[in-house]
């Protein structure tokens, strides 16, 4: 079931078309990766989805409701969102930063949190591996821990819709597969993932479908190894990859410049 639709999104930056009639319809339990070149309009695209900017053209659908007419509040419950490279700008604690995706459930830190949020904090901290961090102030953390805990804010929101910009890219290998685990296990309990990721390998690897955005429209759409076939990103990229099978995934690597 659609949870999450695009028809017809137009969207221009100072007079540049971004987007040109992108329609997408995103469903419930899948792990959808976004990918395409620098410019392309991924982050566009994401930021149209989680209702933060409005397109000059098309609408947006949530649950068959309009986006835009759902108060922001009520969206914040409905759809989490993690713009990319994400931080803060004052030294919170880590359970405090993570304890700030439950704002739109109504949670006030300036007191002790109810016991529903404060469950949902530490649920969220726990499948980072970031019980640790949660007594540490944030100024005092690497990049890659700081991307931890914001990407546990986003899952403290428990929002059915889940939108995550590059939330592997300041993380060492062993962490990024662990953030991409725990996206698709996310997918695999009933949410709506979208994640936008440079990494082929990932996307093709966790994504239970890939979308390929270049020059702001959507060239390929559909299973990993479809969407991520030689001839769409060969031309998207201006690259030639080269495909290889490792346990039964069809792994892509960009191999010599066109």
């Amino acid at each position: 079931m659609t949870v999450l639709a695009a028809r017809g999104l137009v969207c221009r930056r100072d007079d540049k078309l971004v987007l040109d009639g992108i329609d997408l319809d995103l469903t419930a339990g899948k792990l959808t990766a976004i990918v395409g070149p620098n410019g392309a309009g991924k982050t566009t695209l994401l930021r149209l989805l989680a209702g933060l900017d409005m397109p000059e053209v098309g609408r947006l659908e949530l649950d068959g409701e309009p986006l835009a007419s759902i108060p922001a509040r009520l969206r914040a419950v409905r759809v989490a969102y993690l713009a990319q490279a994400a931080n803060a700008y004052w030294p919170l604690s880590g359970h405090d930063l993570v304890a700030l995706g439950r704002l739109p459930h109504g949670a006030d830190l300036s007191r002790p949190l109810k016991p529903v949020d404060a469950q949902a904090v530490r649920r969220a901290l726990d499948r980072v591996r970031g019980l640790m961090l949660a007594d540490r102030t944030i100024d005092t953390l690497s990049q890659g821990e700081r991307a931890r805990l914001m990407l546990a804010r986003s899952l403290a929101t428990e929002a059915p819709v889940l939108l995550v910009d590059e939330p592997v890219a300041s993380l060492d290998p062993a962490y990024a597969l662990e953030a991409m685990a725990l996206l698709r296990d996310e997918a695999a309990a009933g949410v709506c993932v979208v994640v936008v990721l440079h990494d082929l390998g990932l996307a093709a690897r966790f994504a239970d479908r890939v979308v390929v955005v270049d020059e702001g429209k959507i060239v390929a759409d559909g299973l990993p190894e479809i969407a991520l076939a030689a001839e769409v990103i060969d031309a998207a990229y201006g690259v030639a990859f080269r495909h290889v099978r490792v346990e039964g995934v069809t792994l892509p690597i960009a191999w010599l410049q066109k």
